[in-house]
């Protein structure tokens, strides 16, 4: 391929909510210990959940595990979530800022937020993933991403415990690859080692 049509992608965001820990932990589990993009997560929690998520996973993922604080910096190489009862937000400086504004689809933390603001920040070098859901969370996100020139996964419905939001999600916009739960993580590996969409 032409090399004027390569990008360098340098962050990957995933949406999820019903069903998700499971499709999470086959995600993560699956992520190869060299992979150099920083994974950001929003999974819909509880807003009374205890602030164990990255120990759900860190046991079964080679990367390291961890929640967003406010003022982080975002590096390569890591998976963050998003804290309970908090939005997620990418700012222009490559750090994390969290926000207590009102829920968005029902939800804080929200996938659109995130996705949103991080499209605002990387742009074309971003790629955006919905997974399983019961609400249509991400669909107005991943349409964003979209128009940016940023690449855009689904998983395939068939393959969703919950199905809804990936369906919502392919409905809004032209997704790039719509893969079944077993094959987004080798899509997402190709794509950062190619940069071919």
């Amino acid at each position: 391929m032409n090399k004027k049509y390569r990008k360098k992608y340098e962050a990957v965001v995933i949406g999820v909510s019903a069903g998700g820990t499971n499709a999470l932990k086959m995600i993560l589990s699956s992520m190869p210990a060299d992979f150099s993009l920083p994974v950001i997560i929003v999974q819909h929690l509880h807003p009374n959940s205890k602030n164990d998520m990255p120990d759900l996973y860190n046991d079964s993922c080679r990367l390291k595990v961890k929640q967003a604080d406010e003022k982080e910096g975002i590096v390569r190489g890591c998976i963050y979530f998003a804290p309970p009862n908090y939005h997620l937000l990418v700012e222009d400086d490559r750090t994390f800022s969290l926000s207590v504004e009102a829920p968005v689809n029902f939800s804080r933390p929200s996938i659109d937020v995130l996705f949103e603001s991080a499209s605002d920040v990387y742009g074309a070098s971003l790629i955006g993933v919905v997974l399983t859901g019961a609400n249509n969370d991400g669909s107005r996100g991943l349409k964003k991403i979209k128009d940016g020139g940023g690449l855009t996964i689904v998983q395939d419905p068939d393959t969703a415990e919950y199905p809804s939001m990936p369906t919502s999600a392919i409905a809004a916009s032209k997704i790039d690859y719509v893969v079944p739960l077993e094959d987004i993580v080798s899509v997402i590996v190709k794509l950062s080692e190619t940069g071919v969409g």
